[in-house]
């Protein structure tokens, strides 16, 4: 008898917070992707400086966004991009101008990254090198030298995983995009 209460105490434990577990799964989710979708309206307006509005298009597995000032002028294009970083999925956003030759930005969205190492794809010191970067030939990244060429940035260091990740997610996004655009 005894061990049949304790079943019985146990299950309704075990019913009871698995529903409250669901209930606030379901009421976060909506918050979390209503947050994801504000973050990369944002990060489409800092990668395309100038940006009034955009469209965007989803082709394949690729997402990008159209952007333009008030005139209806294209200004250029940011795209989004995602591969593996050190520890996990890398999501990021970048910018490119309108006759592709220069990169206008880059934002991380999500990183699972090193903190204090890896994650230091995150700040600005780092993103800001992807500013009028050289779109051709693909980017490259160099460690412990200043870049010499247009189309260089300086990794982290001790974190050229990282690094090389980000530049190895943009350079295969943007070789898709090319082929879809």
């Amino acid at each position: 008898m005894k061990i049949l209460k304790m079943i019985v105490v146990l299950t309704l434990i075990g019913l009871i917070s698995g529903g409250v577990l669901a209930y606030v799964y379901q009421w976060a989710e909506l918050k979390i992707a209503a947050n994801q979708v504000r973050e990369t309206d944002a990060a489409v307006f800092k990668v395309v400086p100038g940006t009034k509005s955009y469209k965007t298009i989803a082709k394949d597995d690729l997402t990008y966004f159209e952007c333009f000032d008030d005139v209806d002028g294209k200004l250029g294009t940011a795209i989004l991009c995602q591969g593996n970083g050190y520890q996990g999925v890398i999501k990021l956003i970048v910018g490119v101008n309108a006759d592709f030759s220069k990169f206008t930005g880059m934002s991380v969205l999500e990183q699972l990254e090193t903190p204090g190492l890896g994650a230091k794809i995150s700040e600005a010191v780092f993103q800001a090198q992807f500013n009028n970067l050289a779109a051709r030939p693909p980017i490259e990244y160099v460690k412990g030298i200043s870049p010499s060429k247009p189309n260089e940035i300086q990794a982290i260091t001790g974190a050229t995983i990282s690094s090389r990740s980000v530049v190895n997610i943009i350079n295969k996004t943007i070789e898709e995009w090319l082929r879809v655009k």
